[in-house]
């Protein structure tokens, strides 16, 4: 496993984020991450789990259907989403790139969603942040 970045929590595992220089740790276990279609302007939602194997994709969920964003056979539409279970293993890194045309990637847990430019504490604009697991003794 990658070292974790400098700047992370401290005891356990906790999300990192990096972005333009700028790291953030987030003492989270689980977290729902979402965003806007640049296309279709519908949501999609992803239910993520931080563990040391790394990020642990639990549960997706998109509002509709189209461009891009065709929900699997296996998804079961259930209160106006299609969700289902992705079926990959752990990841060690999530690259979240941001073309800047359908607004900000939001970070929800415990029941508040935040911007990234709201937890880095300015604008992120167009640009990748990479979100990977801080593993800390």
């Amino acid at each position: 496993m990658a070292a974790a970045p400098a700047g992370c929590g401290r005891g356990g595992v906790s999300l990192c984020l990096a972005s333009a220089g700028a790291v953030k740790a987030l003492a989270l276990t689980a977290f729902t991450l979402v965003w806007t279609h640049s296309i279709e302007k519908v949501d999609w939602q992803e239910d993520w789990r931080v563990s040391p194997a790394g990020l642990e994709l639990v549960q997706a969920r998109v509002k509709g259907s189209g461009a891009g964003m065709e929900p699997p056979p296996e998804a079961r539409l259930v209160d106006g989403w299609f969700q289902w279970r992705p079926k990959r293993a752990p990841m060690q890194e999530v690259v979240l790139g941001n073309s800047g045309a359908a607004g900000e990637w939001r970070l929800c847990s415990e029941g508040k969603c935040r911007t990234l430019s709201e937890i880095f504490g300015h604008p992120i604009g167009a640009g990748v942040t990479t979100m990977k697991v801080c593993n800390n003794p």
